[in-house]
């Protein structure tokens, strides 16, 4: 009986979750009710209401969820090793196709950028614990260049999810990587 019983909750968290995603892709997080997204989903309020206190607790969930399978790809890898560093964001953008459409819809204009501001936390703490810092005594300035890197990489992944995933994640993660290690000097070699 609790297997059935953990295959119903499992099944009822799931449609939720899909629900709102196919929510979230027509409107704005606050412009969706509890009652809509019951509806989408095909379940009672009362069955929502015994999983979660709100739809923003749901998109939190979510969120969540992402966040954990980000953290445990992102410590699998060591970073010290630029072909590593390659393989992680290869390995993170097929992460991401294999999750498109959440992708997609959590990363547009009607999501509150939490879930953006949660990513870029995630893979900056990331970098400063494990990347070799290029100046040891000086946190500010780690954490700058951090912001920096990240804040590229992640808007690069957002315009590739905007574009249709129109490269292959190993040709993405290469141009990230060329980017992050050479920067402004690819500029100056193609004038």
């Amino acid at each position: 009986m609790s297997q059935k019983l953990d295959r119903r909750k499992k099944y009822t968290r799931r449609v939720l979750k899909e629900s709102l995603i196919s929510l979230l892709s027509e409107k704005s997080i606050s412009s969706i009710t509890v009652k809509e997204l019951c509806e989408k989903a095909d379940i009672n309020r009362s069955t929502f209401y015994t999983h979660y206190s709100d739809h923003y607790d749901l998109l939190e969930q979510i969120e969540e969820e992402i966040a954990q399978d980000l953290r445990a790809y992102l410590s699998s890898y060591q970073f010290t090793i630029e072909e590593e560093s390659k393989l992680m964001t290869q390995k993170l953008l097929e992460y991401i196709i294999e999750n498109k459409h959440t992708f997609q819809t959590l990363l547009n204009q009607n999501v509150d950028p939490t879930f953006e501001k949660r990513m870029m936390n995630i893979a900056q703490q990331f970098l400063m614990n494990n990347w070799m810092p290029i100046n040891k005594g000086d946190e500010s300035y780690n954490r700058y260049l951090s912001t920096f890197i990240v804040s590229g990489a992640i808007n690069v992944i957002k315009d590739w999810i905007n574009q249709d995933m129109n490269q292959s994640p190993k040709e993405m993660s290469e141009m990230i990587s060329q980017f992050t290690n050479n920067g402004l000097s690819i500029m100056g070699e193609n004038r």
